[in-house]
């Protein structure tokens, strides 16, 4: 009886482990996506693009100063862990006029971590709105045209996000004032879409 115990313990439950996170893997391992075919950056004529990205998108609006906060707890608890993977940027869209107060936060920004991921993009007021109107979000932008709220776009300038999310339901972006949504729901969900691109380029070099 101990006999088998041990080789259950030493062979069947390590099994069962293996099939249970491989399910779990294939349940869990894409983020949703809410909204396709988000516009892409030409109408703002630069030369920056989300196509073939893994982007988190902003609006810091037309006072940055009241947004230089969101922008450092974005910075320290996403961008630092993961601005290392090749496809993956920061694009922020400010409306033009605020081009001095962005070269100052990109020297405060800069102080802590190489921000050559940081992406600017300056528009004129209604291609702000434009734009912002094809993520399809029920999140709205302020008088100055921002938001606390970021965004993940993935490769194929889609929206992904929570469709069950507990509290929110269907989560299209996550608040850069609230440090506890940063880590403990925006973290998880980065990891997930790079996680799910590193297995598809997995995938994909094995086929070869």
């Amino acid at each position: 009886m101990k006999k088998t115990f041990v080789l259950v313990v030493l062979f069947i439950l390590p099994i069962v482990a293996y099939l249970f996170f491989a399910s779990g893997i294939n349940n869990f391992g894409r983020l949703p996506i809410l909204t396709q075919n988000v516009s892409e950056l030409s109408s703002f004529n630069t030369s920056e693009t989300l196509k073939n990205k893994i982007t988190i998108l902003g609006f810091l609006g037309k006072d940055v100063s009241l947004k230089k906060g969101n922008a450092f707890n974005l910075n320290q608890k996403i961008y630092k862990p993961f601005f290392e993977f090749k496809d993956f940027q920061f694009v922020m869209i400010l409306p033009k006029g605020t081009e001095s107060e962005v070269v100052a936060l990109k020297k405060e920004l800069g102080n802590l971590v190489a921000i050559d991921k940081w992406k600017f993009v300056f528009g004129e007021d209604t291609e702000i709105k434009t734009f912002y109107s094809s993520l399809k979000t029920d999140i709205t932008l302020d008088e100055n045209l921002g938001t606390p709220y970021v965004f993940i776009i993935d490769k194929e300038n889609n929206l992904r996000g929570r469709n069950k999310d507990i509290d929110e339901g269907t989560k299209y972006g996550f608040n850069t004032i609230s440090v506890a949504d940063l880590n403990n729901k925006m973290k998880d969900d980065v990891k997930i879409i790079l996680a799910e691109y590193r297995m598809a380029l997995k995938k994909n070099n094995a086929d070869r």
